[in-house]
């Protein structure tokens, strides 16, 4: 069977962060969504995507294909039915496409949006479908337990130095090449889990659920309230309180950070803050990119949203439930606008472009420094990008 992840209607609402990359390809708990379906379904599913995002993110056609919601966030009981799922059948919760069951002629047709004949089941069980970009940090302690699960279970933890102080040991688990010393690790709330290669450096203090992913560091005395992800191949130091890093980024110095979530190929400068909590204690609103609005979020602690190539200078200060597009750089003292477009450049005493040239040598120097290559394909989907949020550059 081949399985591929489409991305639905939730695409749009999960802007800016699905800008630069499909919704199964978002991190929440430890792994991607896409990972998590790999694991399940035990194959490596493959992506229908903007047309944009396709040379990146490749779509698998077979004879018999399985496309199954990016969104959708799976276990046990959704996986067993989507396995069972007959040719030309779909799978739905609450008149929303789960999954269908497809030849190769019938999923071009799905594609071209012809396709109206089959059988449909209806799911009956509890799920989460990831709908909105705050619900990445709020679900992130369930996700992260049950990340914890699947890819610990059976399996005994790499050596922990004994100048490690922890509590609940049952509960955190290191990957080989982990190095860290001196620290303070509490589980007794939620999992740890550290990847390979990672660094933990002297005198962090770590509150789970927390995930540190490969090749990523805790900086000296960083603070850490679960639930919190830092993703691959990232810096991380201050005071972090429920916040998603995708991987790639930086956090590397003092200041705070909470209820937040942010993309790749990020850089927040030293002692900048963000604030979670509005001095009213109301509910938070959030820039809503499909219907282009600030929307009511339902919660009462909402930080940053940004997306990925973004970046901003010291002792930068965000307000509550701010959200920053794909390649913004911000920068100067006071409070920027708390909805921020991509390739925007500036802060609170006004915004210019920040034009594709600049922004790709600032990415080509960036990426060099991870050892890899910006290439013609991550600079079609930035100009894509570009393209696409013109609208909202009214400097």
């Amino acid at each position: 069977m081949n399985y591929i992840l489409f991305d639905g209607s939730e695409r749009q609402s999960l802007l800016p962060l699905t800008f630069t990359r499909p919704v199964a390809d978002i991190r929440i708990g430890i792994l991607k969504i896409s990972e998590k379906w790999n694991r399940f379904l035990n194959t490596t599913c493959s992506f229908l995507a903007e047309s944009y995002l396709q040379e990146k993110f490749p779509i698998v056609i077979s004879t018999d294909n399985v496309l199954i919601n990016g969104a959708l966030l799976p276990d046990d009981a959704v996986v067993e039915q989507i396995k069972l799922l007959k040719p030309l059948q779909a799978l739905t919760y609450n008149d929303q496409l789960l999954a269908i069951r497809l030849t190769e002629k019938e999923l071009e047709q799905f594609i071209a949006g012809e396709l109206s004949q089959y059988s449909n089941l209806e799911y009956e069980g509890e799920l989460d479908i990831l709908s909105r970009p705050w619900q990445i940090f709020q679900w992130n302690g369930d996700e992260i337990a049950s990340d914890f699960e699947l890819i610990t279970q059976g399996r005994i933890s790499a050596d922990i130095s004994s100048t490690v102080q922890i509590i609940g040991k049952e509960k955190v688990f290191f990957e080989d090449g982990v190095s860290a010393e001196y620290a303070i690790i509490n589980a007794s709330a939620g999992p740890v889990y550290i990847g390979k290669n990672a660094e933990i450096m002297e005198g962090s203090l770590i509150r789970g659920p927390f995930a540190l992913c490969e090749h990523s560091t805790l900086k000296l005395g960083a603070k850490i309230y679960g639930p919190t992800t830092i993703g691959p191949e990232s810096k991380v130091g201050g005071e972090l309180n429920n916040v998603v890093i995708f991987g790639y980024s930086n956090k590397a110095h003092d200041g705070f950070l909470g209820n937040s979530v942010i993309g790749e190929w990020c850089n927040i400068g030293a002692d900048s803050n963000n604030s979670n909590l509005k001095n009213n204690y109301e509910e938070v609103k959030l820039w809503d990119y499909s219907t282009e609005r600030f929307i009511k979020t339902g919660l009462q602690f909402c930080g940053l949203v940004m997306g990925d190539h973004s970046k901003c200078g010291i002792n930068t200060m965000f307000n509550t439930g701010t959200v920053v597009g794909v390649s913004a750089n911000i920068f100067g003292s006071g409070f920027p606008r708390n909805f921020v477009p991509s390739f925007a450049w500036g802060g609170a005493s006004g915004f210019e472009v920040y034009q594709t040239k600049k922004a790709f040598e600032v990415a080509s120097k960036v990426f060099e420094r991870r050892g890899l290559v910006f290439d013609e394909t991550e600079k079609t989907i930035l100009e894509e990008v570009f393209k696409r949020t013109e609208a909202y550059r009214r400097f």
